[in-house]
Formats: C-alpha cells, sequence, structure tokens
C-alpha cells in the first residue's frame, strides 16, 4: 500500500473486487450520506472492511421483511410476489453468496422480492424497515430509490416498488411479534425511466469509476473527517512477530488474563477501600497542626500517613496584572497519603 500526496492511496488491483450493488451505487456517485466513495471503494478491492455484526436492526429486518412481503403478496400483489426464497431454495445467501446477478462482471446485489405478471418480472420490490420515518416524508430517499433502480436496470424491467416499515423501539425488542398493517407500512412506486431518466449515466460514471480505481488500483480521495476510523485501521503499522516475540505475547495474554481474572474478582474489596482511605485521608487532615509535617494512623499492618509539604506556585493573574515574579509568589501546600508496611521485631 502507497499513500499518496493526493490524499489517495495505491493497492495492487484486487484479483477478486467484490461488485458495485445497490447500496454501494449511491456512495460511488457521492448520493448516500451514511458512507463514502473512498469506504465503499475499500470494501469493493478488500483493502478494508469493518467486520459484520449483527444488532438489534439488522435482526429486526431479517425477522419482519418475510412477513411484509407475506402482507404484501395478501393485500397488494395476490399472490404475485416471490421472494429469494422462492426462487433459490432456504439458505439462498449461501447458494449465491450474496449475488443474484452472476453473469454481471461490475454490477451485482441481492433484491428483496419481484413482482411477477404472465411469468414475467414486471418489478422490483425493495424493503425497508426503519423507524425514521421523517426520512420519507417527501417519498423514497435517493440513496434507497437508486438501490432499486440498479437492480431493475439489471433485470431489464422499468416498475420499482418501494416498501417502508415503520418500527417503534419495542419493535426491535420483540420483532417477531411486529404485525404489518396499513398503519405501519407505505408503499412508493415510480418507474426507473422517469425518476432517474438519466440512469444510464449513473451506470456509465460507476463503470468509469470501476475502471479507474479498482482496476487501476488507486482510492478515490479520502476525507480525514469522514474517513477517520478508517484510515486509523489502514495507518496500524502490524508486524510479524518471530518466535521469540510470538512466545511473550502468548505469556503476555494469558498473564493479563489471570491478572483482569483477579481485579474482577475483587472489584469489590477495591472500590470499599477506596471510601475507607478517603474517610482517613479526611480524618488525619483534619488533625493537622502548626508546624506539622506528618499524620499518621498506626494499624496493626500498615500505617495510614499524610504528608505535608510545601512548595511555591505561581499567581497568574496577579502576574499579567504587575508583571512582578517574585512579588505575587506564594506558598503551595500539597498532601501525600500512603500506606506503609510497618516493621515489626522478630521474637526468639
Amino acid at each position: 500500500m502507497e499513500w499518496l500526496k493526493t490524499n489517495q492511496i495505491k493497492i495492487e488491483p484486487s484479483k477478486r473486487p467484490k461488485k458495485i450493488t445497490g447500496t454501494r451505487l449511491a456512495s460511488i456517485l457521492e448520493l448516500d450520506r451514511w458512507n463514502t466513495p473512498f469506504k465503499t471503494w475499500c470494501a469493493i478491492t478488500r483493502t478494508y472492511e469493518e467486520p459484520f455484526v449483527d444488532n438489534k436492526y439488522t435482526i429486526a429486518g431479517k425477522i419482519i421483511e418475510p412477513k411484509v412481503i407475506d402482507y404484501l403478496n395478501k393485500v397488494y400483489f395476490f399472490g404475485g410476489l416471490k421472494s429469494p426464497t422462492d426462487i433459490y431454495g432456504k439458505d439462498y445467501f449461501k447458494k449465491t453468496w450474496g449475488d443474484f446477478f452472476p453473469k454481471e462482471k461490475v454490477f451485482g446485489g441481492m433484491w428483496d422480492a419481484l413482482y411477477y405478471e404472465d411469468g414475467k418480472i414486471s418489478a422490483v420490490i425493495e424493503i425497508k424497515t426503519t423507524k425514521r420515518a421523517e426520512d420519507w416524508t417527501n417519498g423514497t430517499p435517493e440513496y434507497y430509490a437508486l438501490q432499486a433502480a440498479l437492480y431493475a436496470y439489471l433485470l431489464d424491467v422499468d416498475d420499482v416498488v418501494m416498501v417502508a416499515t415503520f418500527l417503534e423501539e419495542s419493535d426491535y425488542e420483540e420483532p417477531e411479534k411486529f404485525v404489518p398493517s396499513a398503519e405501519n407500512t407505505i408503499i412508493d412506486e415510480f418507474k426507473v425511466s422517469e425518476r432517474f431518466p438519466q440512469f444510464q449515466r449513473h451506470i456509465g460514471r460507476a463503470s468509469e469509476w470501476w475502471k479507474i480505481h479498482v482496476e487501476g488500483g488507486i482510492s478515490p480521495v479520502f476525507d480525514e473527517n469522514k474517513d477517520a476510523d478508517i484510515l486509523k485501521e489502514l495507518r496500524k503499522n502490524i508486524i510479524t512477530a518471530d518466535d521469540d516475540i510470538s512466545d511473550l505475547i502468548t505469556e503476555g495474554e494469558t498473564l493479563k488474563i489471570e491478572i483482569e481474572a483477579v481485579n474482577n474478582s475483587i472489584k469489590d474489596k477495591q472500590k470499599r477501600l477506596k471510601q475507607i482511605t478517603e474517610v482517613l485521608k479526611k480524618h488525619c487532615m483534619e488533625q493537622f497542626r502548626d508546624g506539622d509535617k506528618r499524620v499518621a494512623l498506626t494499624g496493626e499492618i500498615y500505617e495510614w500517613i499524610l504528608s505535608r509539604s510545601e512548595s511555591t506556585e505561581i499567581d497568574k493573574d496577579a502576574l499579567k496584572k504587575d508583571g512582578l515574579l517574585d512579588k505575587y509568589s506564594k506558598p503551595k501546600v500539597t498532601y501525600r497519603f500512603i500506606q506503609s508496611l510497618i516493621k515489626k521485631e522478630e521474637t526468639a
């Protein structure tokens, strides 16, 4: 990997790049506020991609989406919808590796459902579950519409049906109980030719982007702020350790785990000791007399000692006002509180 002065990086072109999917197209066209072209390039070229971890939002989407398809099939499409499972069977992701367009070199991805009419694909159905109803006030957001439009383009159909199902926080906690209805689910239909009359230009621009950045191995310009998390990872120098260092790492990790286990087991005791220490320190401070340098509380094992020292610090406000360093110097009192073992004489 080579860092260029143009805020780009250069890599050996990937031999197995990922495709431009619907979610990546908007980012490449700089129409996705959640992702940058650089982040998308890193994922496509396998330079870096954050590991996918399911969360309550993705889990809810997986559980609720089939419910929405069944609801649409009964209420709007009267059995004309087909899901990926209907076409590819169970575990369709493993069978297709997440790409329903294997013959395409550059573009790919997965649609949510297809509407068949007279035995032919008539429309692409794209389903989104979200709690951000405000994003849909003026219809389908552009980055979502582009996603469905790409799949329609690849399937050579013009009609797209966008479906937004709005969830409450409780739906994310118990998605299996969610029931789609007209109150929580809306439909927004459009034709690709009407909403994106220049869609072919989008395809051309994305194809050119692919040639320059994916086949050419030169990244888009990165943004130090927007791409900060990825840049932090890319700038990390991960070195290969020899056998001796590897052994030390293994031993160090084992010790660290053991120490953390011990620390976790005594957290309550540490907390209580801190509380006791603060009380004893306060008590010692209250016992200071003029001229005292130390106050000690003696137990059977430890001596709790509060020491007092004086130093000089600068009164900066007065110094700024008058400009005289010595005149405005004043004593500074500090305290140091420690525990010390009491040395006992051995008896014969």
